[in-house]
């Protein structure tokens, strides 16, 4: 009967054997892999954005989620809850009731201790260091020596193991100077992802250079294969896999952060001064396209974009479009004179104040008589503007629209960019050509608008805006250079020169923008007062008001626009918008050293930057909140 017990014993030992080893195998060889294989996904360091002089505008920091084993704390929750509060900044009374052992009930109904606690995600590694030192120092109020067996483990394991980080480091973005510049750089969310069938977390721009070259920046995740023990702790000599992270490429912009300051400073108080729904400026090298500064206020934190409304995340500078009044006159204007339809000196009736064109009055801010076509600028006479138009045609001048590129986008490296609205010939009204050239029936960008201008500037030749310089790697070395981009000749040189002449008159007593005069240089520019219009009627006392204008106007190196949305008290644009010209213009030629032409270089102070390369991030610090 023995023997029969031993063999029946033996023979089901046998058929179970079997059942696990061949019948069960493929399902139990996953299972015990899913135990002890685990893949680390490894992230890749998001690039940093730089500014033209390689200060830091965004930056990626690893951090570390720190979790604890409520069993291996035991009673000294409260002990350990007050030597971490004050590292992991967090109410002590919280991070007590976290660390109290306590059970749950597993999928079999079975009562099983808890052995995971969450404290802090987003912990910098040296505060993880601070913790792990304070851990191994703490007593506890025990003589560990005078401990053996179970109870010396015990402590060992509170000291080492009880609070320990995730084996992943997260990722979080930093933007040091706040709100410089941030709707160029936009900001990222954490989003999840699905990759092979796992979901994971990663940082993704949402806005701004962020969002539109996300790809560059975020780099190419690696991973790494490998068991892990009963505690789960890698056993380093069973990696299967290791394929390193490559990190994501450095951006360096053709922003000037000290520049950028200067505007966001000058905006702030145009902004205090005149209360405008939004207020708006961008600088430009009008030779190269590249963009100094752009700014538009409101605006926000992206190390905190939730607590901004999406309104205010909105980069208006080249998503909002609106009627530009008389700065469009630049168009018709210079077109005008390209075709040689008229002369600087060719006069028109102004008709004193009031044209009547199909049916409808247009109407000048002045009751102008007799002015030149010089004087029509000078003055920005719409009526003068009109008639000038009309002798030139609606298809010429529907063509200088285009080509100086307004109903088509710029082409900056920046998402959300709007096209403007310019009408085909065959939406035009009996009125359109009475119109345009005052700058009604025509919607267009900020952007648009500076980048027109700088053509002029730039000798008649429209550039291609340049918000990027290069991409680095993280070794610094040059992966791509961006270069000036010539987009095409609008207007011949000739009519060039003779369009600057008109332009330096409204800088004076006799233009509408005394107020934008510099004491060194001489400016070229234009004033824009708008009436808005809510798509179906003009609306009253609601203007968009604007200067834009560049020095030295004969041999230009900066060119700066700035643009108020409805200024509340005055509402001209050579009266609000013309003065925040000027200060941006006179700190931004001191710090770019850019050289007077006035005075015949006779008498002149010298010139000197305002800010030396180490007071640089002090003077971005020191900014106005």
């Amino acid at each position: 009967m023995l023997a029969l017990l031993l063999a029946a014993a033996f023979a089901g030992l046998g058929y179970r054997l079997v059942d696990l080893q061949v019948f069960h195998h493929e399902e139990l060889r996953k299972e015990a892999q899913n135990l002890t294989r685990y893949t680390y996904r490894l992230e890749p360091r998001r690039g940093d954005i730089l500014d033209a002089r390689g200060n830091l505008l965004a930056t990626s920091v690893f951090v570390k989620t720190i979790c604890a084993n409520p069993v291996l704390i035991g009673s000294h929750c409260l002990e350990v809850a007050h030597a971490l509060a004050p590292l992991l900044q967090t109410n002590e009374a919280y991070l007590a009731r976290q660390l109290v052992p306590r059970t749950r009930q597993n999928v079999s109904g079975e009562t099983v201790p808890v052995d995971y606690a969450l404290l802090k995600r987003n912990v910098p590694p040296e505060v993880w260091n601070k913790i792990r030192d304070t851990m191994a120092t703490m007593s506890f109020g025990v003589d560990e020596k005078t401990l053996r067996g179970t109870n010396r483990l015990f402590f060992q394991n509170l000291h080492t193991n009880a609070i320990y980080a995730e084996s992943v480091d997260d990722q979080v973005r930093n933007y040091p100077n706040q709100d410089l510049a941030a709707h160029v750089l936009g900001y990222v969310r954490t989003v999840v992802r699905t990759n092979d069938g796992v979901a994971v977390e990663e940082l993704a721009g949402m806005d701004g250079v962020e969002r539109y070259l996300n790809d560059k920046l975020k780099g190419v995740r690696g991973w790494r294969v490998t068991e892990r023990d009963g505690h789960k702790r890698e056993i380093v000599s069973l990696r299967a896999e290791d394929v390193e992270p490559h990190d994501g490429l450095n951006v360096v912009l053709t922003i000037d952060s000290v520049i950028q300051h200067i505007v966001e400073t000058a905006l702030a108080e145009g902004m205090e001064k005149h209360s405008p729904v939004s207020i708006s400026g961008i600088v430009v090298r009008p030779r190269t396209g590249e963009i100094l500064a752009m700014a538009t206020l409101p605006d926000f934190d992206p190390n905190s974009p939730e607590r901004a409304s999406n309104e205010v995340r909105c980069n208006r500078v080249i998503s909002d479009v609106a009627e530009p009044g008389s700065t469009f006159k630049i168009v018709v204007v210079s077109g005008a004179l390209n075709e040689k339809v008229v002369k600087l000196g060719d006069e028109f009736d102004c008709e004193h104040g009031t044209f009547y064109y199909a049916g409808r009055a247009l109407h000048d801010h002045e009751a102008y008589g007799i002015l030149s076509v010089e004087n029509i600028i000078t003055k920005s006479s719409n009526i003068g503007a009109a008639k000038i138009g009309i002798q030139m045609g609606e298809p010429k001048l529907l063509d200088y629209i285009t080509n100086f590129g307004f109903g088509r986008r710029t082409g900056i490296p920046l998402p959300n960019e709007s096209r403007g609205i310019v009408h085909d010939l065959t939406n035009w009204t009996k009125l359109s050509i009475s119109r345009i050239p005052m700058g009604h029936e025509v919607c267009v960008t900020s952007l648009q608008m500076v980048m027109a201008m700088s053509a002029i500037a730039n000798g008649g030749v429209l550039m291609r805006p340049m918000l990027v310089n290069r991409l680095m790697d993280q070794d610094g070395s040059t992966v791509a250079r961006y270069t000036p981009q010539p987009v095409r000749r609008v207007i011949g040189e000739d009519a060039d020169r003779e369009i600057i002449e008109a332009l330096k008159t409204v800088i004076t007593s006799d233009g509408t923008a005394a107020g934008a005069a510099l004491d060194h240089y001489t400016v070229a520019g234009k004033t824009g007062t708008a009436q808005k219009s809510d798509g179906y009627r003009y609306l009253d006392n609601k203007y968009f008001s604007s200067f834009i204008g560049f020095f030295p106007a004969d041999n230009p190196e900066i060119c700066i626009y700035v643009a108020l949305d409805d200024p509340k008290g005055t509402h001209y644009g050579g009266q609000v918008a013309a003065p925040v010209f000027k200060q941006i213009a006179e700190k931004a030629a001191n710090y770019l050293n850019i050289r007077p032409d006035k005075d015949d270089g006779q008498n002149l102070p010298e010139v000197r930057a305002e800010f030396s390369p180490g007071q640089i991030e002090k003077a971005i610090v020191a900014r106005a909140p």
